[in-house]
């Protein structure tokens, strides 16, 4: 098993939009809007009925961007993801269940499973993940945390996500063992509803200014 595939298209853009979307109309609109910024991928949270067809929305309309389904919490949210076309899937945590059917559908490269303690890293590398969503990051302990386990998890890559913004993406992206970072600053909810997409563009295009000038 390997997570080259994810940590490839993570890599890219170095940060993950988070994305809720209240009105599947909304989907293709913000994500071209993102990938005009620089942004060519968007992570759907699942916590809306719309999630599910903004996911298939995008992979229709706009092949060429990543679209990942966020909050996967079980099996059958896996698979409905699955089925809506999502080519990457997050998750907060990892659950042994969850594991399993990931493992099933021989869709270990496109998780990104969450671990917030050292044990909870362990246990994921264990299972074989080395690159892991670093959740909720601000309130774990955040850039220091990630500082203390760069040596004894030498081989472990991190996605922060939670509390990471404009002021502080930079930071993260500047440690060795951080990937990309999430967030929902290049995308605000406010945003979204109002279909500001040059705004959102804009944002994008700032955030991944931030990140070439942390290189």
């Amino acid at each position: 098993m390997s997570q080259s595939t994810l940590a490839n298209t993570l890599a890219k853009a170095a940060i993950v939009p988070v994305v809720t979307i209240q009105d599947a109309d909304l989907a293709v609109p913000l994500a071209a809007a993102l990938a005009d910024g620089g942004l060519p991928l968007i992570e759907v949270t699942m916590r809306t009925p719309a999630a599910l067809d903004a996911i298939a929305a995008v992979r229709a309309a706009l092949p060429d961007i990543a679209v990942g389904a966020g909050t996967v919490l079980d099996e059958a949210a896996l698979d409905q993801a699955l089925a809506a076309g999502a080519t990457f899937f997050v998750s907060p945590g990892a659950s042994p269940g969850l594991i399993t059917a990931v493992a099933a559908r021989g869709l270990q490269d496109r998780w990104l499973p969450g671990a917030s303690t050292p044990s909870e890293m362990m246990a994921l590398r264990d299972a074989g993940y080395f690159l892991q969503k670093f959740f909720p990051a601000e309130q774990s302990g955040g850039i220091a945390l990630l500082k203390s386990v760069a040596a004894p998890f030498a081989d472990l890559a991190f996605c922060p996500t939670g509390g990471i913004g404009q002021n502080n993406a930079r930071d993260y992206l500047a440690l060795g063992n951080v990937t990309a970072v999430g967030g929902s600053w290049v995308a605000p909810q406010t945003a979204i509803e109002a279909g500001a997409w040059p705004d959102i563009r804009v944002l994008a295009q700032s955030a991944r200014r931030a990140v070439a000038g942390s290189s």
